[in-house]
């Protein structure tokens, strides 16, 4: 069986230690991608058929109340199965103590039993909040312990990831 990272990321204008960034490559990717090149694991990005605003504080009111609401956004570029999987790398960006509702939407269409999830995700100062039960919940997965990182710190966290990766 093969491993797979699946990640929710946004580039664009993104906030950082205290201030406004555009940033071509979102900070979850760029964790993504380290860790599919150290799993040499497949990587697939979840994005939604329609994307929140590339301005940050419009972002933070669309992504706001999709939270609100419940919302499911569609996806551009569903996966077929995760059947080929044993284990899969979540990444996404916390989101007001919980992962983007895209990551519902990835992680609702999906039977985990039997698998494991490795979560990890990017913030600027909350963590993993409460995203590892909110994956338990979904899923039923074994859902490993998790890794966050400050988005900020991105670059430098290759260590950081290595040491995750080998626990």
């Amino acid at each position: 069986m093969t491993k797979l990272v699946a990640y929710y990321s946004r580039a664009d204008e993104n906030y950082f230690s205290g201030k406004l960034q555009t940033i071509k490559v979102g900070n979850t990717e760029k964790v993504a991608k380290m860790i599919s090149n150290l799993m040499g694991a497949d990587l697939y990005k979840i994005e939604q058929k329609y994307p929140y605003a590339s301005d940050y504080n419009t972002c933070i009111v669309q992504a706001k109340e999709d939270k609100k609401n419940n919302t499911r956004p569609e996806l551009t570029n569903p996966l077929n199965s995760v059947e080929q999987y044993d284990e899969i790398y979540l990444g996404y960006p916390n989101y007001w103590s919980t992962m983007p509702m895209a990551v519902y939407t990835f992680l609702e269409s999906f039977d985990f039993k039997d698998k494991i999830i490795h979560p990890f995700c990017t913030h600027e100062g909350s963590g993993l909040s409460n995203t590892e039960n909110d994956i338990k919940k979904i899923t039923h997965a074994k859902v490993n312990k998790g890794l966050a990182i400050v988005g900020s710190n991105v670059d430098d966290s290759l260590d950081l990831i290595e040491r995750w990766i080998n626990i």
